[in-house]
């Protein structure tokens, strides 16, 4: 059957100057040229004007003196802080203790008996694996304390997320007025919400637990307000049509209808308290975020994996068991479920009293098995083979200096030699082309901001930094996420890769790379990598499997070939996942520079660590604010705006 082909009509410049983007355009340009040469007349050209500056140093410092004079007088800290801090030292303590008096082979039980419940007997072998590999680690104590400070946050976390979450849920001026609050939360560096922590509450656990909920807590709100607001209509209406109260309504129909995001909010809050482990330890939390620090600060990989392997195992066992249940919610309970129940906790108790009879609650030390001493020695032998004893192609140290020599320093130079007014257009020109005007006008504003803060070198040095990582991402990111999505056999294997890569904490990995490639900005962005390539991969997988299969039903009858139909069918239609893809690699890579500025990456996330270090409240703030500046404007340039219908932008 022959194919007739015919020549596309030619796009001349009047159906060009009809394109929206190109108004757009036009548009930035004529305000262009008027608003640049006055701003070139009054402020000149090169880098942010001085004049335009605010210096928020003087009043940050008087805030901290004060904080420090009066935290052991004024009502304030002895009435309500100082009770806080009491609280959660008491909760800590009590699960903690609990956790001791139980013995390991009760809490082991206790944890593979209620993942048997929850999703069946292979996941309760796992998670019993789970716990015996801690102790066989010597991390039984360690983990212990890292799960009673988790409970602790988690629960402050999930009560803190469901009050603002219904806050939320159930009033849209609370709903505008509480989104920036929890995009800062979210966005803001840990380390720069740790300094005013530590100076209010001083070092120790009730600071720990403070900052975890700082940074938990936003997911359990937004997941709660989403439930709530996409409930459906038409229950919420026949409850009403019944004469039920607001509050009837909310506790019999709202909250019932958004079980499902209410437990998915709850699964996210447990892995970023996890994820938040190691960062606390920084400020006395204990448990084995200290130790993967103390073996950061020794350089000892050995010790830093021991004590980073329970965190992953905790991680990935309480995901599968809280994923699980989301999974059961809605169906019809198993017969007799409350006797399984009772069945099940009869076990845990007959298990803690046999290990309490037999004096056996502590783990026994001749169970331990030791791993720092060979992983140690792996990591010298790649040190010594890769770092730069690699023929022809060179080892990881001259991989690092090119990438710094031809990625990282021109896209670093190019920014910084931007007049400031030209970044300004080309982040407003962006945003315009994809979004609205509200979203140029949020982006141009979140820009402006780090200059007015007196950051803009610094900014512009990290903002290359995380271009230049999240390229390296994208890249890898999409082309292991398509394999992924066109292989079931390849998507298994790579599932606990990633499940790993994703939980593991980012000082554990931190280690390695510094030993391949050095320090400076190279192995920060390797470091950024890591951590923002599991999401990617993720996302583009499960982006490019939900397409309509009689969309490739039809282009593959047509007589599409495979990679057509990736090029044509899928990756169109899977285009809102890849779009989210890109801002999560944004947000997750922003998410590293201030671990990277521990290893010599510098720019802002050094100024943050350094704050922290010093006790400067207004250099790691201030810092910590243009990172929330910057993550804002990247995430309103990668994220299209949808046009209402019939509404222009």
């Amino acid at each position: 059957m022959a194919t007739i082909t015919a020549n596309p009509p030619r796009v001349g410049l009047p159906g060009l100057l009809k394109h929206r983007a190109v108004h757009k355009l036009l548009l930035l340009a004529l305000a262009a040229a008027i608003l640049v040469p006055l701003a070139n007349a009054r402020w000149a050209s090169g880098t942010w004007p001085s004049a335009l500056t605010v210096d928020f140093s003087e009043p940050l410092a008087k805030t901290s003196d004060w904080i420090i004079d009066n935290r052991d007088s004024h009502p304030l800290f002895l009435y309500f802080f100082g009770h806080v801090s009491n609280v959660v030292v008491i909760a800590v303590r009590a699960v903690y203790l609990t956790f001791l008096a139980v013995g390991w082979a009760g809490v082991t039980a206790l944890g593979a008996l209620v993942a048997w419940r929850v999703a069946g007997v292979k996941l309760a072998l796992g998670t019993a694996a789970a716990f015996l590999a801690c102790g066989l680690l010597g991390m039984w104590v360690p983990t212990m304390q890292t799960a009673a400070l988790m409970v602790a946050a988690v629960l402050a976390s999930v009560v803190v997320g469901v009050l603002l979450g219904l806050a939320a849920g159930l009033s849209d001026r609370m709903d505008r007025v509480l989104r920036p609050v929890l995009d800062t939360m979210q966005v803001l560096p840990a380390f720069a919400y740790l300094l005013p922590v530590v100076l209010i509450f001083g070092i120790g656990v009730p600071a720990a637990v403070l900052a975890t909920v700082i940074y938990a807590a936003p997911p359990m709100a937004r997941l709660t307000s989403l439930g709530l607001r996409g409930a459906d209509k038409e229950v919420l209406e026949a409850v009403e049509s019944l004469g039920s109260t607001a509050r009837q309504r909310l506790l019999t129909a709202r909250i019932p209808l958004a079980r499902k995001e209410l437990l998915l909010g709850l699964n996210q809050t447990i892995m970023m308290a996890l994820s938040m482990a190691v960062i606390a330890a920084v400020i006395g939390a204990g448990g084995l975020g200290d130790r993967v620090y103390q073996a950061l600060a020794s350089v000892d990989v050995g010790a830093a994996l021991a004590a980073g392997i329970p965190i992953v195992l905790l991680a990935v066992v309480l995901d599968r068991v809280t994923c699980a249940a989301g999974e059961k919610l809605g169906a019809e309970p198993e017969p007799h479920s409350g006797r399984g129940w009772l069945i099940a906790l009869a076990g845990v108790v007959a298990v803690a009293v046999a290990g309490r009879l037999a004096g056996r609650l502590d783990w026994p030390d001749s169970w331990v098995v030791a791993i720092a001493e060979p992983v140690n020695r792996a990591v010298d032998w790649m040190t010594a083979h890769l770092y730069s004893g690699v023929p022809v192609i060179g080892g990881t140290a001259d991989w690092a200096g090119h990438f710094t020599t031809w990625v990282l320093d021109p896209v670093r130079d190019g920014l910084q030699a931007l007049p400031w007014w030209a970044v300004l257009l080309i982040v407003a020109a962006l945003a315009w082309v994809i979004g609205t005007w509200r979203t140029a006008l949020t982006a141009v504003l979140a820009m402006a901001a780090i200059g007015v803060l007196g950051v803009w070198k610094p900014s512009l040095d990290t903002l290359s930094q995380v271009l230049a990582a999240v390229a390296v991402t994208l890249v890898v990111g999409f082309a292991v996420g398509i394999a992924a999505a066109r292989s079931d056999r390849l998507e298994r294997a790579l599932r606990p890769v990633l499940d790993v890569f994703q939980t593991m904490p980012q000082f554990v990995y931190l280690i390695p790379v510094v030993a391949l490639f050095g320090v400076g900005r190279a192995p920060a962005v390797a470091a950024a990598i890591v951590y923002a390539l599991p999401a990617v991969v993720r996302i583009t997988t499960q982006g490019l499997r939900q397409v309509d299969p009689a969309a490739l039903e039809s282009s593959s009858s047509l007589g599409a070939t495979s990679w057509q139909q990736l090029r044509q069918v899928q990756l169109p239609l899977a285009r809102p996942a890849l779009l989210l893809a890109v801002n999560q690699g944004l947000v997750l890579v922003l998410a590293v520079v201030v671990i990277g500025g521990l290893v010599g990456g510098g720019a802002l996330g050094y100024d943050v660590v350094f704050g922290l270090a010093q006790g400067d409240l207004a250099t790691g703030l201030v810092a910590g604010g243009a990172i929330v500046c910057l993550g804002l404007m990247l995430d309103r340039v990668t994220q299209p705006t949808e046009r209402r219908a019939k509404k222009g932008a």
